[in-house]
């Protein structure tokens, strides 16, 4: 089996609110579809978030084309090697692991699922096998205002969450008017904050001072993603444990986060990390330093959340609540497998692959509004 060729549909899928953060206000998920074909008639899908826009995306990954078509698609290290070296590290100056991840983890992701539908097994049991029966997943209201997140809170706390998950950073009135009625609203059950980076270190120790009270399990990254010493710094005065979220992107930013001790939990993106093998690399690094890895979620449909859930089932550290997203979406791209959750949980997935079934109606739907909202 060789490949044949590298197909690519950027596509745009509403979310059913608006999905507000300390960034800013998301309307809806574009990501890229990447589709590898073969000359056996198997083709592989996988899809990369559309940051900061598809077109260098889609662009890039068609410039890498030339050097899949031809190989076999089980030499997937290789492959990707290759694609960085030759899209990157090759450009004089122009090294981009974080860039580089996000560009290329689609393409690892399809390459993956080729791999295990060319041998009838689920990727978890390529990837040495499943050591666990299920996922757990975080709650996570959606809302603006204290009111709007903690009436979806109760929702979901009542639906059988046992830890429900909170974006703050917007201010610190506004935080704190947030995280005091979401407590009231879900009870003792566990509760998490993101604050996405929002604040410098004086705003930090103030907010987790005022936090405290309230009973926080841990807060996301709430320092800026470009200084390890910041977070560092946090971290060792705060009364409320810690995870690092967008300052851990490759392997190596997840050993220096265990080495000096800068983290309580580390929050890592199969997109972040730039697919498979690199995400496997950096739990790996984080179980040995006794640090849990949360699965990360942005933009993403079925087929990320398919392809996070085989990834995630063999991984021994891995976190008893995860970030899920695909209950945003107005609608998905997959029409099997169901995605719904059971009291926060969805069963490890089965293959061959990944195991999902693509909507093709709605995946023409997306291209059309991705197209329409672009003007293109």
């Amino acid at each position: 089996m060789n490949i044949t060729g590298i197909e690519t549909k950027p596509l745009r899928i509403p979310y059913r609110v608006p999905y507000h953060w300390s960034q800013g206000v998301l309307e809806a998920a574009e990501v890229v579809l990447v589709c590898v074909h073969t000359d056996e008639g198997i083709t592989g899908y996988g899809e990369c978030m559309s940051t900061a826009s598809a077109d260098p995306i889609t662009h890039l990954l068609r410039a890498a084309a030339p050097l899949f078509v031809g190989h076999r698609p089980f030499e997937i290290d290789r492959l990707m090697r290759s694609a960085y070296q030759f899209l990157f590290a090759a450009r004089g100056n122009c090294s981009a692991p974080r860039f580089g991840a996000l560009v290329l983890s689609g393409l690892d992701m399809a390459l993956w699922d080729l791999a295990g539908k060319a041998s009838g097994r689920a990727v978890h049991e390529l990837l040495g096998g499943a050591v666990r029966d299920s996922i757990q997943y975080f709650g996570f209201p959606q809302g603006n205002t204290p009111e709007e997140l903690s009436r979806d809170a109760k929702r979901l706390s009542d639906e059988g969450r046992d830890v429900i998950y909170v974006k703050i950073g917007r201010s610190e009135s506004l935080d704190i008017e947030i995280v005091k009625n979401v407590r009231l609203s879900i009870g003792g059950k566990r509760l998490r904050v993101d604050a996405n980076e929002a604040w410098d270190v004086l705003t930090a120790r103030r907010m987790l001072e005022a936090l405290a009270p309230f009973d926080v399990e841990f807060v996301e990254q709430p320092t800026k993603s470009d200084s390890l010493s910041v977070l560092q710094q946090v971290r060792d005065s705060s009364p409320i444990p810690i995870a690092a979220d967008q300052l851990v992107f490759t392997p190596e930013e997840a050993f220096e986060v265990c080495r000096r001790g800068a983290a309580d939990l580390i929050v890592l993106g199969l997109h972040e990390t730039g697919g498979v093998g690199r995400f496997r690399k950096a739990a790996a690094i984080a179980e040995a330093a006794g640090i849990n890895v949360c699965l990360h979620g942005l933009y993403e449909t079925g087929v990320t959340t398919t392809a996070v859930n085989h990834v995630g089932a063999t991984v021994s550290n891995l976190d008893d609540a995860n970030q899920y997203m695909n209950d945003l979406l107005m609608e998905d791209i997959i029409t099997s497998p169901d995605l719904r959750l059971q009291s926060g949980k969805l069963p490890v997935l089965c293959g061959p692959g990944f195991g999902f079934q693509l909507d093709w109606d709605a995946i023409g739907r997306a291209q059309a509004a991705y197209a329409a909202f672009h003007g293109q």
